[in-house]
């Protein structure tokens, strides 16, 4: 029963980029490599169709954090304007008075009845 090697996305990279400098034969690299030539060569040629996408995708991605920038721009903005209210509103409210202390059956005690 043969187990199937997974590849990391930079290893397949490297191995493509290797294919496509053409100092070596691709027997060669996978030979080096320890992997048959097949893989290399679907690799190579999935690489090659999605390179136009690149871009396109790189561009999506530069839109989307340029987005995601603004908000949290925003969002801290927000932030510090509701802290300053809040302190605002410390400084000008007075202070809630100092709880009563309940003795037996007192304010706050589940058996007083008013």
């Amino acid at each position: 029963m043969s187990k199937q090697k997974h590849h990391t996305a930079t290893f397949k990279a490297q191995l493509v980029l290797e294919m496509l400098k053409e100092d070596k034969a691709v027997t060669q690299i996978a030979a080096e490599h320890q992997i048959h030539p097949g893989p290399l060569h679907r690799w190579k040629r999935q690489a090659l169709e999605n390179f136009p996408h690149l871009s396109t995708e790189s561009q999506a991605l530069k839109q989307q954090a340029d987005a995601h920038d603004q908000q949290l721009t925003e969002l801290y903005a927000e932030i510090g304007k509701l802290t300053t209210q809040v302190e605002w509103l410390k400084k000008i409210w007075p202070r809630p008075c100092q709880p009563v202390s309940a003795g037996p059956y007192g304010i706050g005690d589940p058996k007083h009845s008013p």
